[in-house]
């Protein structure tokens, strides 16, 4: 039985502050065990859970629940708890808590409490090159298109995007930032939106076109289906990327470069983002938003190139990492 487990990458060099340490997150699978573990900077990686419960003062109890969304829930004094932690274990302490290095990584929240937001629209280019496809002329639209995609549609890294021959051959991939909520808000000004902000991760938001545009445009059918939201592979703290809206982002199919954008080309960028969803609804820790995609997606292109069983997916954002998988038919 395969259990899911918060894991913990310390960036390189390693940096405690005062509020706690810029890390990278994520969670694992460890045989029967539901363990917390910490990459350190010698690669071995640490229980946290098992660390933690030498501790005490704030923060510790959201360590030694073992998930991370108990750890985002803890908010800034888990963060430092965990920071002191991780300096401790490199410093040589807690050797009796380190953990196996091999274990398979999940996706950083596995079952989020709500279905992952999703924003549409959102760089110019890519509205150009689907208006261009498709004929239209809708351009750029006063505010942000909002949809989701259900939690049954998450993918790990290294997992299967899946596709299902009879019901659509024209499964695309969209490279995109996600955003990971880390403090509670309604009504979020856009001043203050970044401080709701725990960190950031890559998200693919897979798509059938064709389904999409049978249910006249909706979004949420052709971009639900099961197997077409790989994120991952970890989640860096928000302290971590100091600008998130000046990231090279891309994507590689079988090798091929096919999106090569910025993420400063946002049209709506993280605080308006946050601050138009927030309007009447709450957001609350461990709430993703993947903030759309750069130009290059395979339904844009002459022909269209669709992804097909055995493919390879590359999605990659600067300062996060790559994100990893390969399509499946079923």
């Amino acid at each position: 039985m395969w259990q899911r487990v918060a894991v913990l990458f310390a960036l390189t060099p390693h940096v405690i502050t005062r509020e706690g340490c810029r890390v990278r997150l994520a969670t694992i699978s460890v045989g029967e065990q539901d363990v917390c573990v910490a990459i350190l900077k010698n690669g071995k990686r640490l229980d946290i859970a098992k660390a933690a419960r030498g501790i005490s003062g704030s923060g510790a109890d959201a360590l030694r629940a073992g998930s991370m969304q108990g750890l985002i829930e803890g908010g800034d004094q888990a963060v430092a708890a965990l920071g002191r932690l991780v300096a401790d274990a490199e410093a040589g302490n807690h050797a009796d808590a380190l953990a196996p290095a091999n274990a398979a990584l999940l996706a950083p929240i596995p079952a989020p409490r709500k279905n992952v937001f999703c924003v549409g629209r959102n760089y110019a280019e890519h509205i150009a090159e689907g208006d261009r496809a498709q004929k239209q002329d809708v351009g750029v639209t006063r505010h942000p298109v909002f949809f989701s995609k259900p939690i049954t549609s998450i993918v790990p890294p290294g997992g299967n995007i899946l596709v299902f021959p009879d019901l659509s051959e024209c499964i695309d991939y969209e490279v995109e930032l996600a955003v990971v909520i880390g403090t509670a808000g309604r009504n979020i000004a856009k001043a203050d939106a970044m401080n709701h902000v725990f960190g950031y991760t890559i998200l693919n938001d897979i798509s059938a076109r064709d389904i999409q545009r049978r249910h006249g445009g909706q979004y949420f059918k052709g971009k639900g289906l099961d197997g077409s939201c790989p994120i991952g592979p970890w989640i860096e703290t928000a302290d971590a990327i100091a600008d998130p809206h000046a990231l090279s982002i891309g994507t590689r199919v079988n090798g091929e470069q096919r999106q090569d954008g910025t993420t400063a080309d946002m049209i709506f960028d993280i605080p308006t983002l946050i601050a138009s969803l927030s309007e009447g609804m709450t957001l609350e820790p461990g709430d993703i938003i993947a903030t759309g995609t750069p130009s290059g997606v395979g339904y844009a292109m002459e022909p269209p190139r669709f992804l097909k069983d055995g493919d390879t997916v590359e999605c990659r954002i600067s300062g996060i990492g790559t994100l990893c998988n390969t399509v499946r038919a079923v």
